[in-house]
C-alpha cells in the first residue's frame, strides 16, 4: 500500500518505521518540508531498499495517517478532504486537555474520529487506531515480548481490512473492535492509559494487551 503519514513526530515516526518493516510506501507530509525531508532521509537509512518520500501536502494514497494531535487533525481534515476523496483515513488522536491532563475534549456523545468523519464526508472513510499505543513500542511493534494489540473502530469493512493489513504485516496484532462510535470507548482507553503513566510510574512503556 502506499500510505501517506501526516505529522513526523514520535508517532508519525514509529508508524512510518512499522509501515516500511511491512513492505509498504511511506509519504511524510509536512507543511515545513524539512522536518519531513530530515526524517524522510532517517528511514532510508534504516530502510535502504524501502519506498520512502516527502510532500508538503497530502497526495494520493491507499492510506492517510494524522499522526496530530486533535486541534491539528481537525484542521488538515477541514484543509484536505477533497485530496483526501477515496483513501482510508486514519485518526491516531486523544483529544485530552493537556493543560490539565485531567479531562476529554470532545463532546460526551462523540470522539474525534467522529467528528473528522463528519469534515471530511462519506467519500473518505474514517478509521480509529493506534490511539493505545505510545510510539517507543511501536517503532518496535512490540512490548515486553508480545507483539502489540492495535485496536481498530471504523463503519466500513473494507477500511478497516486495509488498516490490519497494514498491522499484520508489521507484526502487530489488529483487533477489529466495532463501529466508529467505539472510538469513544477507545479515546477513553487512550487518556486513561497516558492518565496512569505517572502514577504507576510506567515510563510511557506500558502497552494494552487483549489475552483470550
Amino acid at each position: 500500500m502506499e500510505i501517506n503519514i501526516v505529522g513526523p513526530g514520535n508517532m508519525g515516526r514509529a508508524i512510518a518505521t512499522r509501515a516500511l518493516a511491512g513492505g509498504h510506501g511511506v509519504c511524510l507530509v509536512h507543511p515545513d518540508v524539512e522536518p519531513a525531508r530530515a526524517l524522510t532521509e532517517e528511514l532510508k537509512q534504516q530502510f535502504p531498499d524501502g519506498q520512502s518520500d516527502w510532500a508538503a501536502s497530502v497526495e494520493a494514497a491507499d492510506v492517510t495517517v494524522l499522526a496530530l494531535p486533535y486541534d491539528a487533525a481537525l484542521q488538515v481534515a477541514r484543509s484536505a478532504a477533497a485530496a483526501l476523496a477515496g483513501q482510508v483515513l486514519v485518526d491516531i488522536c486523544n483529544p485530552i486537555d493537556f493543560s490539565t491532563m485531567d479531562a476529554r475534549v470532545t463532546p460526551p456523545d462523540s470522539s474525534a474520529a467522529e467528528e473528522i468523519q463528519q469534515i471530511v464526508g462519506t467519500d473518505v472513510k474514517v478509521v480509529k487506531a493506534f490511539n493505545t499505543t505510545f510510539a517507543g513500542l511501536l517503532a518496535t511493534g512490540e512490548g515486553h515480548s508480545f507483539p502489540l494489540d492495535v485496536l481498530i473502530a471504523g463503519d466500513d469493512s473494507a477500511a478497516k481490512d486495509k488498516i490490519a493489513e497494514l498491522v499484520r504485516s508489521s507484526a502487530m496484532r489488529p483487533l477489529d473492535v466495532g463501529p466508529l462510535r467505539r472510538a469513544q470507548e477507545l479515546e477513553a482507553m487512550g487518556f486513561l492509559h497516558i492518565a496512569i503513566q505517572q502514577p504507576l510510574q510506567l515510563n510511557w512503556h506500558s502497552s494494552i494487551k487483549i489475552l483470550p
